[in-house]
């Protein structure tokens, strides 16, 4: 177990008084600029993270949990969310949401303020952080749970699907339907790391079958589905003999299914496509689009429950990774 860094431990590594580390850290106007950036630096370089509520409970934590993702601009963490709401509902303990905008250094800023606020625990979206991150969430007074992901090494506790695996099982999908002129778009790339693994995973699967990718697309912005649209209708545009695109999530593959509509396309006659997460966005469309439920509300639940369990066990729970099997559905489109 990692050592837990105190105040005094700060102050002393800073060669200043506990009294100015913490005026230091508060931004008090009273301390110099010079002692507050060093004492910040030693703060971060160790993970130590100030307590606000310090003096004021008793109980020295609050009864939220602190649950940190991407984004809300999509329909992909709504469903996480609603997962832990309906199992933290149960007990006293309320989820707070921070934003990391799928970059690393912000992720870093909403933990260290959620954490200042000694919370009864944190779910955190995904297995990459930064190091100053990673040595807060392992020092961290409360259970920590990471979620979405299992393709790497958790710091304890962690939630997800193995994302490398849905992208092989979706290429071999794909594969075995005869389709071999195949092209992929993706957003968010490289930030999202899970969409990343996926894109690796069916990559790799196509070429153990011999096959490359004939066009791609890694465009920087956030899915929506007039980007699916366009996107699509440029690579076809490119390529007008692609037999199969495979999108990063369900929204860029709606936005492709519109363009065929718009462009007199047949889907999958003259192009197939799929999507990734099973979004509810998918139901009532004229066709059913291929996609893997990504096990989103269960993910959430399972979270939850691994809080509320370490929070009520007498002892310190034992590292709980689960990997849950998403399942793909093939609908008409493939």
């Amino acid at each position: 177990m990692t050592k837990k860094m105190l105040l005094k431990d700060v102050a002393r590594l800073a060669g200043v008084s506990e009294m100015t580390a913490s005026r230091a850290l508060r931004g008090a106007r009273d301390v110099s600029k010079s002692t507050r950036a060093k004492v910040e630096e030693i703060a971060r370089a160790h993970g130590y993270v100030p307590n606000r509520i310090a003096g004021s409970l008793s109980s020295q934590s609050v009864n939220l949990v602190a649950v940190v993702v991407p984004s809300l601009n999509s329909f992909v963490f709504p469903e996480v969310l609603s997962g832990i709401s309906s199992v933290l509902k149960q007990s006293p303990l309320k989820p707070v949401v921070g934003i990391s905008g799928y970059e690393l250094d912000e992720e870093e800023e909403v933990i260290r303020e959620m954490l200042s606020w000694r919370p009864s625990g944190v779910i955190v979206a995904g297995l990459e952080h930064n190091d100053a991150t990673r040595r807060m969430l392992l020092q961290a007074d409360c259970p920590v749970v990471e979620v979405m992901d299992v393709d790497g090494t958790p710091l304890r506790h962690c939630v997800g699907i193995s994302h490398l695996q849905a992208g092989r099982d979706m290429a071999a999908q794909i594969l075995a339907r005869g389709y071999r002129r195949i092209g992929f778009i993706g957003t968010k790339m490289p930030q999202d790391f899970r969409a990343r693994k996926r894109f690796d995973g069916f990559t790799e699967t196509l070429a153990e079958q011999g096959v490359a990718l004939v066009d791609l697309e890694h465009y920087s912005g956030d899915s929506s589905i007039a980007t699916g649209r366009q996107l699509t209708a440029q690579m076809l545009t490119r390529q007008p003999d692609l037999d199969c695109i495979y999108y990063s999530s369900d929204v860029m593959s709606v936005g492709g299914y519109m363009h065929c509509l718009a462009a007199g396309l047949e889907v999958p006659r003259d192009v197939a496509l799929a999507g990734f997460n099973n979004l509810q966005i998918l139901e009532g469309l004229p066709l059913q689009l291929a996609t893997t439920d990504a096990c989103r509300r269960p993910i959430g639940e399972r979270a939850a429950e691994i809080i509320l369990k370490a929070r009520d066990s007498s002892a310190e729970l034992g590292p709980v990774c689960e990997t849950l099997s998403p399942s793909i559905s093939l609908g008409q489109s493939l």
